[in-house]
């Protein structure tokens, strides 16, 4: 093994600039491949933890009628909070939302919105809510850029909102933008107004209600609760899930096309070296070499592409991996209104998983394509191949 191996260098680098092409272009399916898969890495973790942040905490309890797509069910998504977690909300480890439907009439038009009554005080989300702890003569309210941008509305705008308390009565009041604020996650800024809880208890007439229970901690065992639904972080996250899933099958199409241009060039290169090399391999065979361990001398000379290739792609590839890690990948286009978590700028993430499953899947690989045309010298005639002819 070890004379084989040394056998393979020289031939390799007697091969010259045909090894080297071969090598570069093994290179770049490293780098790409590896980054690539950093980057849908990197989404997932930079969407899960924007999502727990802005959205759903540690886990959510959901009222039972409610219905994130259906806003026709949350006249009836509100109940009581439940006496159990009195102790929790005081400690500010969960937070009580109150939502109903509401409209809102920006410049003379009307825009449909779900109305979001939030403690001003909490802390499990970056919400700037702190703003809503303010003296007006209007009903504080803060919004998203998103909602803010295709409503063109500012700090300081008033609106005139108008809603349906508990019993059916259409009521209307002001209210006054306190803040704009800023999110990689579309689905709390589009079509969202946030006012203090207590007010809109008290304009709804739903004292102590709410129609979800956000909680900080995802680890503590939740028992059952009558008349709410248990809805864990994983639960929550399951559409970026979903989506990661979706867009890694068809960035393996295009692995699978970086990896086939450089196969065939290896396949290529192992055909014309066993028809080239006829006298050698012959040489081999009358020197006391067996067929197999010709074969394994060519697959080995194969596989060591990929190791050479590995070696070259770490001399570039680490530093521009390490600096794409540092300033991320800009999207060429707005990705506010894809309706999902997904900043502008995605910054990749490299385990040393992703890393060695694929330098270990190129490896094999190339190993695979190198002992398939090298099959063909355990068929050769030693004599005819010693005379330069193939049969």
């Amino acid at each position: 093994m070890k004379t084989a191996f040394k056998l393979a260098c020289r031939n390799l680098i007697g091969a010259g600039l045909r090894t080297w092409l071969n090598v570069i272009v093994l290179s770049f399916s490293f780098v790409v491949i590896i980054w690539m898969k950093g980057i849908m890495v990197g989404w997932d973790h930079q969407a899960k933890t924007d999502m727990t942040n802005w959205e759903i905490g540690g886990g959510q309890y959901w009222h039972e009628n409610y219905d994130p797509y259906d806003p026709f069910t949350l006249s009836e998504s509100h109940a009581p909070v439940p006496e159990m977690f009195s102790e929790e909300i005081t400690r500010s480890e969960m937070e009580p939302m109150l939502i109903v439907q509401g409209t809102i009439y920006p410049q003379g038009r009307m825009q449909s919105v779900a109305v979001k009554g939030i403690n001003p005080k909490q802390k499990i989300f970056l919400l700037p809510t702190h703003k809503l702890d303010t003296v007006t003569d209007a009903v504080p309210a803060i919004i998203g850029a998103l909602m803010a941008r295709n409503l063109k509305l500012n700090v300081g705008n008033y609106l005139t909102l108008r809603w349906r308390d508990s019993k059916g009565t259409f009521d209307a009041t002001d209210v006054v933008i306190t803040e704009v604020f800023t999110s990689n996650v579309p689905a709390i800024e589009s079509g969202q107004i946030y006012i203090p809880l207590e007010k809109l208890r008290e304009m709804t007439m739903m004292d102590g209600e709410a129609t979800l229970l956000t909680f900080a901690d995802s680890e503590k065992e939740r028992s059952p609760v009558e008349g709410w639904v248990h809805k864990p972080k994983d639960e929550l996250t399951a559409s970026v899930d979903e989506m990661i899933k979706t867009k890694t099958v068809g960035q393996s199409v295009f692995y699978g096309i970086l990896l086939l241009l450089a196969m065939l060039a290896i396949f290529d290169t192992q055909v014309l070296s066993i028809f080239r090399r006829q006298k050698e391999i012959g040489t081999y065979i009358a020197l006391g070499y067996t067929r197999r361990e010709v074969v394994g001398l060519f697959t080995v000379e194969g596989a060591m592409h990929s190791v050479l290739a590995a070696v070259v792609s770490a001399a570039y590839g680490i530093p521009f991996l390490a600096w794409q890690a540092k300033v991320g990948w800009t999207m060429p286009m707005d990705v506010s209104e894809f309706g999902m978590a997904i900043a502008q700028t995605l910054y990749p993430i490299y385990s040393f998983g992703l890393v060695v499953s694929t330098v270990l899947i190129v490896v094999l690989t190339t190993t695979v394509v190198s002992y398939w045309p090298s099959r063909k010298i355990a068929k050769m005639n030693p004599t005819e191949a010693l005379r330069g002819r193939i049969q």
